[in-house]
């Protein structure tokens, strides 16, 4: 088949879906809505849905006059304040990290053992397993708490 006709026909087939909408109520209340005529139907009338809906005008919301307004030295004071305690922050939470990794290195030397009625040592691996999970979130817990600090103090002017 040729491109052209092809086109041409894909191009007609929205023209073709159109059809003629009937709704019909019964005695009991039931809609019916048909494409074909319904004895006691009426035919149904539908603007075509606007494709695209115009842009809303954007307001900036202004303030009112008598809204309280921080001078600059205030406002730059509250950001030395708020600098200083994200960097308190930050500080707490590296030792608090190199703490952890501490005893995640500690947990991976130490294996949870236990002594069986034969007198041999046996690893609990379960044991061992979950206790070195906790010390990595732990340790992930930090890391995350590091980036999180950082990324607000780098918002910081």
């Amino acid at each position: 088949m040729n491109p052209g006709h092809l086109l041409a026909i894909l191009c007609l087939c929205p023209v073709l879906a159109q059809a003629e909408i009937y709704k019909a109520i019964d005695a009991d209340g039931h809609v019916t809505y048909s494409s074909t005529p319904i004895k006691g139907g009426k035919k149904i009338i539908l603007e075509p849905l606007p494709t695209m809906v115009p842009p809303g005008r954007s307001r900036s919301a202004a303030s009112p006059e008598d809204f309280p307004r921080v001078d600059g030295e205030t406002q730059r004071g509250r950001d030395d304040t708020r600098r200083k305690i994200l960097e308190d922050e930050l500080s707490a939470e590296n030792k608090l990290l190199e703490e952890a990794r501490k005893n995640l290195k500690e947990g991976e030397e130490n294996p949870e053992v236990f002594r069986g009625q034969d007198g041999k040592t046996y690893r609990n691996v379960a044991k061992y397993q979950e206790k070195i999970k906790a010390l990595n979130d732990q340790v992930e817990l930090h890391q995350r708490n590091i980036e999180a600090l950082n990324t607000e103090l780098s918002k910081l002017k």
